[in-house]
C-alpha cells in the first residue's frame, strides 16, 4: 500500500499578511503560497533609483505619485500580492479591503528584470498585472542592455508592446511623460 501524497500547507491571504508584517524580508503571495523575494544587485538597485528619480521629477506637482518597491500591490482579480520595483498611482490611492498598507489601483508598474525573475516577470506576473482595471501600462526594464519593453492597454482593452533601446525615447501615455533610455541607463550605471 502506498502512502498518500503529503499535503503542503496552503496559506490564506490573512496568514500571508501576518507573516509578511513580522518578517524582515518581503514576500509575494499567490494561490496559497508565500514566496520570498531575492535581494537585488547594485546594478538593479541603481537602475530602480534612476527610474524613480526621473519619474518623480517629471511628475512633480501633478496628480501622479511614484512609489518604491516597499509598496505592496494586490491584484484583486487573481489574488497576487506583489512588490513591483516601482509603482505609479494617479489620483487617490485605493487600498486593499483586507490590508490598509496594500494598494489596488496602480496606473503604471515597473519591473527591472533580473536573471532570477525575468521569465516570471515577462509571463505569469505580467498576466496578473494586466487584470488590474486601473493599470494602463507596465514597463519591463532590461538588466542586460539599454532596452525598455512597454506593455500598454489600448482603448479597446487589448494590450500592445512597444520596445525602445539605446538612443531612443519612450512615451508613457498614461503619465504624459517621455523617458530618454540613454539618460536612465547613464544615471543607473554602477562603475567598479
Amino acid at each position: 500500500m502506498s502512502r498518500p501524497a503529503q499535503r503542503r500547507h496552503r496559506y490564506t491571504y490573512a496568514e500571508y499578511l501576518d507573516h509578511d508584517t513580522v518578517s524582515s524580508a518581503r514576500h509575494e503571495f499567490l494561490d496559497g503560497d508565500i514566496y520570498a523575494m531575492a535581494g537585488g544587485t547594485p546594478e538593479h538597485a541603481a537602475l530602480c533609483t534612476a527610474l524613480a528619480t526621473v519619474l518623480s521629477n517629471l511628475l512633480d506637482g501633478g496628480p501622479c505619485h511614484v512609489f518604491s518597491s516597499d509598496l505592496r500591490v494586490r491584484v484583486l482579480a487573481t489574488g497576487l500580492a506583489a512588490y513591483p520595483d516601482l509603482t505609479v498611482i494617479c489620483g487617490p490611492i485605493e487600498r486593499d479591503p483586507e490590508s490598509r498598507v496594500t494598494v489596488t489601483n496602480p496606473t503604471l508598474v515597473v519591473e527591472v528584470l533580473s536573471d532570477g525573475t525575468e521569465d516570471w516577470d515577462r509571463s505569469e506576473k505580467l498576466e496578473h498585472y494586466r487584470q488590474i482595471p486601473t493599470l494602463s501600462e507596465c514597463l519591463l526594464v532590461s538588466h542586460r542592455e539599454p532596452r525598455f519593453e512597454l506593455w500598454r492597454r489600448e482603448g479597446d482593452g487589448r494590450w500592445t508592446c512597444l520596445v525602445a533601446g539605446a538612443g531612443e525615447k519612450l512615451s508613457l501615455d498614461s503619465l504624459r511623460v517621455e523617458l530618454d533610455i540613454n539618460d536612465i541607463y547613464r544615471r543607473g550605471r554602477v562603475d567598479g
